[in-house]
This record gives structure tokens, C-alpha cells and sequence, in this order.
């Protein structure tokens, strides 16, 4: 039996705390299972995808920093990311229109083909690994996340 964070909890704990152990442990496995699958299927690691994820939803291509931003990492970690991606023939720096000191990153057509590859697939994944709900239960659990999501808004 695998253990992870829920294996801390105790019946005297308090329920928000047994809630935030189950949800990490839960989003924790299924992280676990998309990376492996990426990593085998697609010889990528997760960090790469989500930075291609952003670049196809963006066409004209982000800076540096909005990718940095957007995928909550440094832009150290978003440099390496692209030198990779930029080797593969993934994705093309050029410099910023307007800020001579950043380079906007954009996919190539390689980089588009390649993504959609892998999303197509990523999707069903995800459906897979979801699966254990019904769609009323889905349906159910993403409304009560957003209330909790709006909640953590108002908080801020």
C-alpha cells in the first residue's frame, strides 16, 4: 500500500485539515501518474508541457516573465525550460516588441504538432484517471471547488 499525506491523519483531526490531506494526496497521484506517462509516452516532463500548453493558447507567443508568472516558477527554471525546448525545435525566442531587455517565446510549427500530440492524449488521461466519478459527481465536486476557489479570492 502506497502511503502519502493523508497517512498523517488521525480520527481526533480536525475535518478541513483531513479535506486538505485528501485533496493533496489525491492531486499528488494523479501528478504522479500524468508525469510518468509523459515521461514514457513522450520522452517530456510535465513542466515542459504546461510551458508548451501556454504558448498554444497564446499564438503571438508570451514573455519570459508572463510565462514565469502564469506557471509559478523563477525565470531561471523558465530559461532552462525554453534553452531545452528551443533545442528540440519546440519553440523560437525573439525579442520583445517593446522591452529590449526580454524575448518573447512563441511555438514553432514542430512545437504546435507536438503538443497537440501530446494533449490529445493528456486528455485521455485525465478522463481515465477521473473516471471513478460519475458526471453528476464531477459535475458536483467542480461547484464545490468553486466556492472554495472564490472563497480563497476573497481571502486575498
Amino acid at each position: 500500500m502506497l502511503t502519502d499525506l493523508e497517512s498523517r491523519v488521525v480520527d481526533d483531526d480536525h475535518q478541513a485539515l483531513k479535506l486538505w490531506l485528501r485533496l493533496l494526496s489525491c492531486t499528488a497521484r494523479v501528478e504522479a501518474q500524468i508525469r510518468s506517462r509523459l515521461r514514457s509516452e513522450f520522452d517530456t516532463t510535465l513542466p515542459r508541457f504546461d510551458l508548451l500548453a501556454q504558448l498554444e493558447r497564446n499564438p503571438d507567443g508570451l514573455a519570459m516573465r508572463e510565462l514565469s508568472q502564469r506557471l509559478m516558477v523563477t525565470g531561471g527554471n523558465i530559461t532552462g525550460i525554453t534553452d531545452q525546448l528551443e533545442i528540440d525545435g519546440l519553440v523560437v525566442r525573439s525579442p520583445h516588441p517593446t522591452d529590449r531587455r526580454s524575448f518573447t517565446v512563441k511555438l514553432t510549427a514542430a512545437g504546435r504538432r507536438q503538443f497537440k500530440k501530446m494533449a490529445v492524449t493528456h486528455e485521455q488521461w485525465v478522463i481515465e484517471l477521473l473516471s471513478g466519478w460519475s458526471a453528476a459527481e464531477k459535475a458536483q465536486i467542480h461547484g464545490l471547488l468553486a466556492i472554495l476557489k472564490n472563497h480563497q479570492k476573497e481571502q486575498s
